[in-house]
C-alpha cells in the first residue's frame, strides 16, 4: 500500500549487494585478527616449545611459580633443578617459564643481599 513498486522490486538486487559487501567484510576482519593476533601467538608458542626442547643439564631457568634454579639433570618430561646449596626439586618440563640470563640472576642475588 505505501510502498512504491519500483522501489519494491529494487530491494532485491540491494540485499544481494550488502550480503556481498557484509562477507567481504567478515573475511577482511578475519584476516586483520589473524595477522594480528593468531599467527604471532602460534609463533611465541613455537618458540616456547623450542626452548623447552633445548634444555639441557648446567641451563639457569625459570619456573612459571617464579623459582629460580640451575638444571641438574633433564628427562623426556622432568628436569631436576637445584635452587640452592643442596636442594634439587623435580619440576615437570612444561612448568619452565623461560630460561634465566646471567646478569638477570646476578641482579636478582643483589637485591637479595640488600634487604637482609
Amino acid at each position: 500500500m505505501f510502498i512504491n513498486d519500483a522501489f519494491a522490486q529494487t530491494a532485491g538486487t540491494a540485499a544481494a549487494g550488502s550480503t556481498m559487501s557484509m562477507v567481504v567484510q567478515l573475511v577482511l576482519i578475519f584476516l586483520v585478527f589473524y595477522f594480528i593476533l593468531i599467527r604471532p601467538q602460534q609463533k611465541k608458542i613455537r618458540e616456547h616449545e623450542a626452548m623447552l626442547n633445548a634444555i639441557k643439564k648446567g641451563d639457569k631457568i625459570i619456573t612459571g611459580g617464579g623459582v629460580l634454579g640451575v638444571v641438574e639433570k633433564a628427562n623426556d618430561e622432568t628436569l631436576d633443578v637445584r635452587i640452592a646449596n643442596g636442594i634439587v626439586v623435580t619440576v615437570y618440563r612444561a612448568t619452565v617459564r623461560q630460561m634465566a640470563d646471567d646478569d638477570k640472576v646476578s641482579a636478582q642475588q643483589v637485591s637479595k643481599n640488600k634487604k637482609k
